[in-house]
């Protein structure tokens, strides 16, 4: 018959070696944010959503993001000593998608923060601005057999002349998009295909790794899995701080399609809506020094919370577990 105080002992035994050997796998050493990439979106030839609205400004995503990205960069080197902000591009130049996941990848940056502005189909008004004068005739036939001949009587008749235009959408406000949790399948692809790779200490690349084993897709897996939960996290603080500055929040969404800057940096990446082109408001407040540097300052501060929230962890945040919402 068992020690009813050796049963006890090797019940807590059997519970707590388990229950140690996970703190020793999962409580490590948070990892500090040493560089932040900051992407404008689009840039040279490829311009961007446009205001094309009756009267609107006229204005190109391109330049949007570009202003915005340079007074972000500014605020950041500002307020974040010690860490490296990289921008993409400081000029008005074009590099492809893969082009500058390839940079924030080649730059070991610890979080990937592309700027863009959003924009929506418009639908289309109609308006009478005036009328001309339309000239059309009658033709009408009079006699019987070889006496029947035509007679054409010309006319005049006032018709309207239409305007069409494009109406202004009424959405506004600032979103962020991050990549889809559903969709890690098509970053482990990035990954087989070396468009990114795993973080090691050691950085070797002449490992020999099979992609087609279950331990390289299950540890794949849980790569992208915790990529979409601190890109998560950040996208969230990004809009607490939006709602703060008293911008429309329309919050934190999963993209189901695809964006390569968001599916091939190996690091926690956000795209950010800034506001939409397509809106009278909107766009006057993003072509605005004043709205760009709102925008700057509200994502410098969530970018130094969210450093702050990794590099010093108070408590488990629930919020970290949640889904977004797709779009």
């Amino acid at each position: 018959m068992l020690n009813p105080k050796n049963s006890i002992k090797t019940f807590l035994l059997f519970i707590l070696i388990p229950t140690f050997s996970c703190f020793n796998t999962f409580a490590q050493v948070p990892k500090k944010i040493k560089t932040i990439i900051v992407d404008a979106g689009h840039g040279g030839s490829d311009a961007g959503a446009r205001g094309e609205y009756e009267g609107t400004l006229h204005s190109q995503e391109k330049n949007i993001t570009l202003a915005i990205s340079n007074k972000l960069v500014t605020e950041l080197k500002k307020q974040m000593n010690g860490v490296k902000i990289i921008p993409t591009r400081t000029s008005d130049v074009f590099n492809t998608p893969k082009e500058k996941a390839q940079f924030a990848n080649d730059n070991h940056g610890d979080l990937f923060v592309c700027i863009h502005a959003d924009a929506v189909a418009l639908k289309t008004g109609s308006r009478i601005i005036g009328h001309r004068t339309e000239n059309y005739t009658t033709t009408r036939w009079v006699g019987k057999g070889k006496k029947k001949k035509k007679i054409v009587t010309p006319h005049q008749r006032e018709v309207p002349i239409i305007e069409y235009f494009k109406i202004p959408t009424t959405r506004k406000g600032t979103s962020t998009l991050i990549f889809a949790a559903r969709k890690t399948g098509d970053k482990i692809k990035a990954l087989e295909n070396g468009d990114m790779a795993f973080e090691t200490d050691d950085d070797d690349s002449s490992l020999n790794i099979n992609y087609d084993s279950p331990e390289w897709k299950a540890n794949a897996l849980l790569y992208t899995q915790n990529y979409f939960k601190k890109s998560y996290k950040l996208g969230s603080i990004i809009q607490q701080e939006i709602a703060n500055m008293g911008r429309p929040d329309l919050g934190v969404w999963q993209r189901d399609k695809g964006i390569w800057v968001l599916q091939a940096t190996r690091m926690p990446a956000v795209l950010i809506e800034t506001g939409f082109v397509a809106n009278y408001e909107d766009e006057r407040y993003l072509n605005s020094d004043k709205g760009q540097q709102e925008i700057a300052e509200a994502i410098a501060k969530a970018l130094i919370k969210y450093k702050d929230q990794v590099e010093n962890p108070r408590s488990v945040n629930n919020a970290d577990t949640l889904s977004a919402s797709s779009k």
